[in-house]
């Protein structure tokens, strides 16, 4: 294929900006750094304004996969089948009213942070396998976007595309952590929202669109089967629910803002940027549905809903659109992409380096050890994403499998912890995260060539698994924590059985973990084994006095102490244990 040369040099151009923008952001706030340590890469400081917070939070939700996806939803299957742009967005809002507050007042550092402060280093880690499998598909959908962007448009090899795309990415988070990211993601948004916008016209009026076929019903809106109520039921309620347990679009952000009605804020105004930014690429999906491609392309290539899903967006920015115009289209997919994957990169490497390589295997290690821990996790994360984006074909099925895995798994779990968390234990977490894991895989995922083993009801070998079994998992998985988590306690509670047999320790004598760094940020009244510092500080920083902690290591204490809470990855220091005392 013909490199286009033109289009080659505006991408160029484009990531040349991005990079620099990257960079710069970096290099003002290097000085931070040395200060704040892995708060600094990995929360930007908790110091992210509201405007920046929209933007950014709003860019990381739009990325390839949401724009392209979204175009490829509206041409496949018409409008009403589209659901992954509206869903993400009510989840945004849903997320902002029950679970920013909690998360950001407690002054976690990731998602993971209340699982390892509640059942232990090792068991809250296991969630991370989840977390990261959703985080690698997200990336992979993305990357994937712009690879078929530049392949039509430019000319370019895939494989090219994506390397090179996750490479640049990889080197600005490398530089500036979050800060880099924020600051591009800015930038990214108003591209994003400018070039798509201006796309819809030229396409709209191209000889080529029959647009009088709008008209005739379902030509557009899609329909909806009698069969395919209930996989439709569940896909909203597989993306409402299932786009919570991020730490890469969510969670990051809200715990880099100054304050949890902060962090509300920024959630509800993003949810509507994100349904809003969705418009311009399902308008592009329906004229594509009353395109005669034949004329279009001139009989050179036949499009076809089964075989150019995938690449209907960057066909019609190719054929519907004037050369300068596709060329504005591609650069803000290119910012679609930069916007996500530079924020999975930094979130799944901050999960590794925090609640994996430091919590549970060198829990000793410095701050400037970490950190070089994330730096090359970014480079392996990146690497991951990359594969994973060349080897699978449908971009809106990545976006689709990256939220089942959290709906399934992660999400009971974190409705527990922060809503149920007297009660919760260590048991319960493996029952639950056992449980949702079979049943789920018991369903199989044609996507990924995995067989159905059970057939669930109204099961068809053409359709596949019509009942919702997704959610099914999911209920079971959150029944299963309850009732497990309450059995256990009732047993040892009442010396059913010795405490011997508590083999996760959760009912027995606390044991003492070593914690993370804790910054110091200035100083109040001695902390008590049931107090809770963080009323005292509007941004969720703790505050304590040099000589009644040990800096080097601190417990966070809870709003009340539990009786499995001494598992968390936090101690008591020896200093505080008498202090308490007096």
């Amino acid at each position: 294929m013909t490199i286009n040369v033109p289009g080659l040099v505006s991408i160029v151009t484009f990531y040349i900006l991005i990079l620099a923008v990257g960079i710069w952001a970096g290099w003002k706030n290097r000085g931070k750094g040395s200060q704040g340590g892995t708060e600094q890469v990995m929360l930007a400081g908790r110091d992210i304004g509201t405007f920046v917070g929209i933007l950014t939070m709003t860019a990381t939700w739009v990325g390839g996969g949401y724009v392209i996806g979204s175009a490829e939803g509206a041409f496949t299957s018409g409008v009403v089948w589209c659901q992954a742009p509206f869903g993400f967005g009510i989840s945004l809002i849903v997320a902002g009213l029950f679970f920013a507050n909690p998360m950001r007042s407690a002054g976690y550092h990731t998602m993971l942070d209340p699982f390892q402060e509640k059942y232990g280093a090792k068991i809250g880690g296991l969630l991370f396998l989840p977390a990261l499998c959703g985080e690698i598909l997200w990336s992979s959908a993305i990357l994937s976007a712009l690879g078929s962007t530049l392949s039509v448009i430019v000319g370019l090899d895939t494989t090219i595309s994506v390397v090179v795309s996750a490479a640049v990415a990889m080197l600005y988070t490398l530089f500036g952590g979050l800060h880099s990211v924020a600051y591009t993601d800015v930038v990214q948004v108003f591209c994003i929202a400018i070039g798509l916008t201006i796309c819809v016209p030229f396409a709209w009026t191209h000889k080529a669109v029959d647009t009088k076929a709008l008209t005739i019903p379902g030509a557009w809106e899609g329909v909806i089967e009698i069969y395919n109520v209930g996989v439709y039921i569940e896909n909203y309620l597989l993306i409402v629910i299932g786009g919570i347990p991020w730490q890469v679009v969510y969670f990051q952000r809200v715990l880099a803002c100054r304050t949890p009605k902060q962090a509300q804020t920024i959630s509800y105004m993003a949810g509507l940027g994100a349904i809003l930014l969705a418009a311009p690429p399902i308008c592009l999906g329906v004229i594509a549905r009353v395109t005669d491609w034949s004329a279009a392309t001139h009989g050179t290539i036949n499009v076809t809903a089964e075989e150019h899903g995938k690449m209907i967006l960057p066909l019609m920015l190719q054929f519907l659109t004037p050369p300068w115009v596709s060329f504005i289209g591609l650069g803000a997919i290119s910012a679609a992409v930069m916007s996500s994957a530079d924020s999975s990169i930094l979130s799944t490497s901050s999960m590794f380096a925090r609640n994996i390589y430091q919590a549970i295997f060198f829990t000793d290690a410095s701050e400037r050890h970490v950190l070089r821990v994330m730096w090359v996790a970014i480079v392996i994360v990146a690497a991951l994403a990359s594969l994973m984006a060349l080897t699978v074909n449908s971009i809106y099925g990545l976006f689709l499998l990256s939220a089942d895995l959290v709906y399934v798994l992660l999400f009971p779990q974190l409705l527990l912890i922060l809503y149920w968390n007297e009660y919760c234990n260590s048991y319960g977490c493996i029952a639950s995260f056992s449980t949702g894991f079979l049943f789920r895989i018991l369903g199989g995922e044609p996507l990924i060539g995995l067989p159905a083993i059970l057939a669930y009801p109204f099961y068809d070998r053409n359709l596949g698994q019509l009942f919702p079994f997704r959610t099914m998992s999911m209920i079971i998985s959150l029944m299963s924590h309850v009732i497990v988590s309450l059995t256990t306690r009732w047993i040892f509670l009442n010396s059913w059985l010795p405490a011997s047999w508590d083999l996760l320790k959760c009912f027995s004598d606390p044991v003492t973990c070593t914690a993370v760094n804790i910054r110091q940020v200035g100083s109040i009244a001695t902390i008590s084994q049931f107090g809770d510092p963080r009323r005292k500080s509007h941004d969720g920083t703790i505050n304590v006095q040099h000589q009644d902690l040990n800096m080097g290591r601190m417990y966070i204490p809870r709003p009340k102490l539990r009786r499995n809470s001494a598992h968390g990855i936090y101690r008591r220091s020896d200093n505080l244990s008498s202090s308490s005392q007096r």
